[in-house]
């Protein structure tokens, strides 16, 4: 679900050119979610390949990420490792809300209603492990690093971003910043007319906590009365009512307490942001794109055109050379320092 903090959290709009030559740590799941809601037929079905199986995901993964490669974007998917014991109770809402949705898109679809049941199919979408493996060998083929995280994903991308491993975390939920990534790019996996979109937004730590008026404690302590994947929050109490609540300043404890909040389970779940299970990686490697695997994948496995995917790792071979500056990237002045250089 994400930490709702739209509403108070301002982005500034970014540019791909603004992002050249930068390394972003992507949330795997949240990304490949994003796609399996989004890319499905008129009347909410998933694309398939001629043996009926899944291939959304393939198509929002590879399309995408070959157009970020063009612009000069360089994204190293992360995905979920095990999750937290605290996470069980949001794995298992989400179920009961997949299933809703399912007997929701039966009902539409019967009736005839495309929209509600295009709009109901999207909340269905479901990621199995072989998906996940399907994934990291197409992004493999396309010399993209991918791995799996000792638990969160967007934890690690978090712990990459601050580290300075990689220059953001990327991922459309707001839970990054609790989790201590100095920035946060959001947008990565949209879609615009043909594949392509205007750019992202860029969200920076510091910025954020300057605006609100609250330091990285409090951040945490916000997220725990509004409710995170690993707790359910305070009853009655949005984002902007959390806040002016935590700009009091009363301190945890007494926050906590303020809005009945189970202690214990409050401070478990404070630990799981303040010190989240993830590993220290190296700088991540960008390799060539091998034609080959990426055809097999997807034209003689899955069915996929020819002329579009040789048309798309065209572009993918386009991409700079590891280490180059951004201005070498694009062969022009970008605007990074606008971002913080």
């Amino acid at each position: 679900m994400g930490l709702p903090l739209r509403d108070i959290v301002t982005a500034q709009e970014l540019p791909w050119e603004a992002l050249a030559g930068r390394t972003l740590a992507v949330d795997g799941f949240n990304a490949a979610y994003q796609f399996l809601a989004t890319i499905r037929q008129k009347d909410g079905q998933l694309f398939t390949d001629s043996e009926g199986r899944v291939t959304s995901h393939l198509m929002g993964t590879f399309y995408r990420t070959t157009s970020l490669l063009r612009e000069g974007v360089l994204p190293v998917w992360v995905f979920d490792g095990k999750p937290p014991e605290r996470k069980a109770g949001t794995i298992r809402q989400r179920i009961l809300v997949k299933e809703k949705a399912e007997a929701a898109y039966q009902e539409a679809l019967a009736a005839g209603d495309l929209a509600t049941a295009r709009r109901k199919a999207a909340q269905t979408s479901r990621l199995t492990r072989p998906m996940v493996a399907e994934l990291t060998e197409l992004l493999g083929a396309l010399g993209v690093p991918a791995f799996e995280a000792p638990s969160e994903g967007e934890a690690q991308a978090a712990r990459m971003a601050a580290k300075g491993t990689v220059w953001a975390a990327a991922s459309e939920d707001y839970d990054s910043l609790l989790f201590g990534a100095p920035r946060l790019v959001r947008g990565l996996a949209a879609r615009g007319s043909g594949g392509r979109s205007p750019g992202a937004q860029l969200i920076d730590r510091d910025d954020v906590l300057s605006s609100l008026g609250i330091d990285a404690e409090e951040l945490i302590l916000l997220g725990l009365v509004v409710g995170t994947d690993f707790n359910d929050g305070a009853r009655g109490y949005g984002p902007k009512k959390a806040l002016k609540l935590v700009r009091e300043h009363l301190g945890f404890d007494a926050t906590i307490a303020r809005v009945g909040i189970d202690a214990e389970e409050a401070r478990e779940v404070a630990e799981i942001f303040r010190h989240p299970h993830a590993a220290d990686v190296p700088t991540p490697a960008f390799g060539p794109v091998d034609e080959a695997r990426v055809h097999h994948l997807l034209v003689e496995v899955h069915g996929f055109s020819e002329e579009r995917v040789r048309a798309a790792i065209a572009r993918a071979r386009q991409r700079p050379k590891t280490g180059a500056s951004p201005a070498e990237t694009r062969g022009h002045q970008t605007l990074l320092e606008t971002f913080g250089g």
